[in-house]
């Protein structure tokens, strides 16, 4: 089944055409010649532009290609404007499926004989159709009898098939990769694919997307940066999630929110601003924040709000991961690369034998250039190719629990290119995070810690005499045990010398009477025979 889905991929590409974005340079004289030996798979659609191309080759290709082309439609300084407009279409212009279906799926789930039981209104003509799922427009009959503007999010039929279908042709190429790469060992694929797993196959549960996304509503309740959409969660099931319908601007139409008077610079800043609150704060982020799920709000642009959905796939870090990336972030923001190397080396992302000098050396080397300038001034692609170079050099291993991050703060900085290209992506972001780090060192932090555990130390104080007890009546047995248990192990280390001194003198007579029966001495052969069955024994029986 794998190989058939790698032909069908290759098949694909390449009746798109689309060997044609391979630079002629990157193609040895081998590679031309195998081309053209594929004959039969010639491109089939020559009138269109690489870009339409591409766009329809990675929706024929399914969900799993359509997420690779959604983070590629926002890396607008990777990409030439026409394959960036294309690939912005994958973000909710995918071709829908049946109408009719969608609606038989909602009453199958809900459990309905009829949509109108719960839905006054329901337009089977979709609202935005995207990779895994589509969206109904419908008004909902609520329990005090009101109705209420809503969207029905339904999961496309016979999808999961297809996703593991190319999730297990991702783990043999990783495995490939991880045997065969140079960098393979250093990259991780398994790892980052089985961190894609997880991820894609989480977002396939509706249920799960209605519970972060009410989680996200918790977490900026009442804030002027992010809104939520609510959810109907006694309406959602695993394939169906009812939610409340928003009026907002696109992110990406620019035009609009220009006419509207938005504060552009603000609104870029805001951006920012979420991402880190979500990350630092809260340790719970948004991690699909393509332009198709982010809109803007229509009231008071002077005052612009993010409104953000689809909250399928969302991220999360532990406390040290998250500790090192704030030192790291603020480290950076402060041009003290020693410091950065030296956490990076603290951390285990590079290996302990690296030598910090070089590598603070080589960080500046990439990092300097980029300071006081603003995003439209930075080629990110030079910055992360000089990265990945870097890297390489010293041995730094991929750490698969940030690859969502990664993909999430290229979404954000190709957020902030396409807003206010003037912004100063560091100015903004290094007050936040120099706040955040103060908040988790020094006394402050201490009194946050003390004030959390003083439940807990109120329950266990009143135990605390018999637990003394227990301790102090239970520590000389645990002593004696221990030295019973210290007395065993000698005499079985002991007891294993003696077992290999009489094997080793076993074998070493076994092989004497060998060599003195070869040279025609039977009975002093036969001696040293019956020498190495004593030790032999001795041995066994040991």
């Amino acid at each position: 089944m794998r190989i058939s889905r790698f032909y069908q991929i290759q098949k694909t590409l390449l009746q798109f055409g689309l060997d044609e974005l391979i630079p002629a340079q990157w193609q040895p004289w081998y590679a031309r010649l195998a081309r053209r030996s594929l004959f039969w798979l010639r491109n089939q659609h020559p009138q269109q532009p690489v870009g339409v191309r591409l766009r329809l080759a990675l929706q024929s290709l399914g969900p799993v290609w359509v997420k690779f082309g959604q983070m590629l439609s926002t890396r607008r300084d990777l990409f030439p404007p026409h394959l960036a407009d294309e690939l912005a279409k994958l973000q909710d212009k995918v071709p829908p499926f049946d109408g009719a279906r969608a609606q038989h799926l909602i009453e199958q789930a809900l459990e309905l004989n009829d949509i109108a039981e719960l839905f006054s209104e329901f337009n089977q003509t979709p609202l935005a159709s995207a990779s895994i799922a589509q969206v109904h427009t419908a008004r909902l009959r609520q329990h005090d009898g009101s109705l209420a503007d809503v969207v029905i999010k339904v999961i496309r039929p016979d999808i999961k098939q297809q996703i593991l279908a190319d999730l297990a042709l991702m783990d043999t190429l990783a495995d490939a990769a991880a045997r065969f790469l140079p960098d393979g060992k250093r990259l991780r694929p398994r790892e980052v694919v089985s961190e894609y797993r997880k991820t894609i196959l989480d977002e396939l549960d509706l249920q799960r997307e209605a519970a972060n996304a009410i989680q996200l509503r918790r977490n900026f309740d009442g804030s002027d940066s992010l809104y939520i959409p609510f959810v109907y969660s006694d309406y959602s099931r695993t394939n169906v999630m009812v939610m409340e319908r928003i009026y907002g601007i696109p992110v990406s139409d620019i035009a609009a929110l220009e006419a509207q008077g938005t504060d552009m610079e603000l609104l870029a800043k805001r951006g920012v601003e979420v991402f880190f609150t979500q990350v630092f704060r809260d340790s719970f982020f948004h991690a699909d924040m393509h332009p198709g799920n982010i809109f803007v709000a229509r009231e008071h642009p002077a005052n612009p709000k993010y409104i953000g959905i689809d909250c399928g796939i969302v991220g999360t870090l532990n406390a040290e991961d998250k500790r090192y990336l704030a030192e790291n972030f603020v480290a950076f923001f402060n041009r003290d690369y020693k410091k950065v190397a030296q956490l990076h080396v603290d951390s285990g992302w590079v290996p302990a034998h690296t030598k910090v000098e070089e590598f603070e050396s080589a960080i500046r080397t990439v990092c300097e250039p980029i300071f006081q300038k603003p995003l439209a001034e930075i080629s990110f692609g030079h910055v992360l190719l000089n990265l990945f170079n870097t890297a390489r050099r010293f041995d730094m291993q991929v750490q698969p629990q940030l690859v969502l991050l990664q993909k999430t703060l290229l979404y954000i900085e190709g957020l902030g290119r396409q807003l206010y290209p003037q912004l100063d992506l560091w100015k903004t972001a290094k007050p936040f995070l120099e706040n955040w780090v103060k908040q988790q060192v020094g006394l402050p932090a201490v009194w946050r810690q003390v004030k959390e555990n003083l439940p807990f130390w109120a329950e266990k104080l009143p135990q605390m005499p018999n637990l003394l007890h227990q301790y102090l009546e239970q520590g000389p047995k645990q002593q004696r045990q221990l030295l019973s248990q210290l007395q065993q192990l000698a005499q079985q280390q002991q007891q294993a010398k003696a077992q290999i001194v009489a094997a080793t003198f076993a074998a070493a007579s076994l092989i004497s009477a060998s060599i003195v029966f070869s040279f025609g001495s039977p009975w002093p052969a036969a001696a040293l025979l019956g020498l190495s069955v004593v030790f032999a024994a001795k041995a066994l029986l040991r």
